[in-house]
């Protein structure tokens, strides 16, 4: 039996994440007190204490659920978790995926997720666009909601989720266009996002232009294991490769839902979704029933992911 590891991005962060295993595993105080030391600042007490307004700016946000994760990747690996077949992760989450892959290092994935958070918020004026969740039209039909609206203003499909539930972004005028279309084009719900940015659509470009400079300053191995890219959906194998689809997924759709049946077309048969929340766990189960999902973020959780792994194995 395979099990995959996926990672969660952004959205996934709540305040006290992570402070379980930081109080109970030496191997995740260690992962915090290197973010502290590689930041300049104490990442850990943002994520323990909060609050909520500081923990969810993107800049902030984007780093927090990076560590969270690692964090939790290492009380896995500490307690027998087996070494994953692949990874994947949800936009930001592919960082602690590659991370996890040995393909970058953890500071300097944290130095860069920081970096993307800032060059992300200031890519569009605040305020001047933003993103909604479509429900109930496939990839395809939010597409072509997109382009309907799209004489209205900028509107695109950013994250391509699981069956039913498609992310749009883009500019006012076209988020407005695309919420009257929606009902007319078959969508159940369309429903703003509480971000602060268009992410993943080409408004994002200036972004990942600033970001490409930051990139070739690193190292980017090899990964150790298959890592699947959100702007592909495909295998990553090298690192002349990674740095370049890191640039690009700034600007281009999340192909997650791709990148799950990928997983399943190459044996996968359970995923453990490592980090903050259950928020994949639940997308993976709309996308295969022929996957089993467990989530770790706390000790409870631990429990039930190695239940999981012994099962399968």
């Amino acid at each position: 039996m395979s099990i995959a590891y996926v990672f969660p991005g952004q959205g996934a962060q709540y305040v006290g994440m992570g402070r379980e295993f930081y109080d109970h595993f030496p191997e995740a105080r260690a992962v915090f007190n290197e973010a502290d030391k590689a930041l300049g600042f104490s990442i850990s007490e943002l994520c323990f204490s909060g609050p909520d307004e500081e923990l969810n700016k993107t800049i902030n946000t984007q780093p927090a659920v990076l560590t969270t994760s690692i964090a939790c990747l290492e009380v896995l690996r500490q307690s027998g978790g087996p070494d994953p077949c692949a990874v994947a992760g949800h936009s930001l989450g592919e960082y602690s995926a590659l991370v996890a892959a040995g393909s970058i290092l953890f500071a300097d994935a944290l130095r860069l997720v920081r970096k993307r958070g800032q060059y992300m918020q200031e890519a569009v004026p605040l305020g001047a666009g933003g993103m909604a969740a479509v429900m109930g039209l496939s990839g395809e039909g939010a597409q072509e909601l997109c382009r309907k609206a799209s004489g209205s203003g900028i509107i695109e499909a950013v994250n391509l989720n699981c069956p039913g539930q498609v992310v749009v972004a883009g500019d006012n005028a076209g988020l407005e266009a695309a919420r009257l279309l929606a009902k007319e084009a078959g969508a159940k719900r369309f429903i703003p996002l509480p971000v602060s940015a268009p992410f993943h659509s080409s408004m994002m470009l200036p972004a990942g232009d600033r970001l490409s400079l930051d990139l070739e300053k690193i190292s980017i191995n090899d990964p150790d294991i298959p890592v699947v890219a959100n702007v592909t959906a495909e295998y990553s194998r090298t690192g002349t490769e990674i740095r370049e689809l890191l640039v690009r997924q700034v600007y281009s759709p999340v192909r997650w839902e791709e990148s799950v049946r990928l997983l399943a077309k190459s044996g996968v048969t359970a995923i453990i979704e490592v980090g903050p929340g259950k928020v994949l766990s639940g997308l993976v189960k709309k996308i295969s029933r022929d996957i089993r999902v467990a989530n770790i973020e706390d000790r409870a959780s631990l429990e039930k992911a190695l239940a999981l792994v012994k099962e399968v194995s």
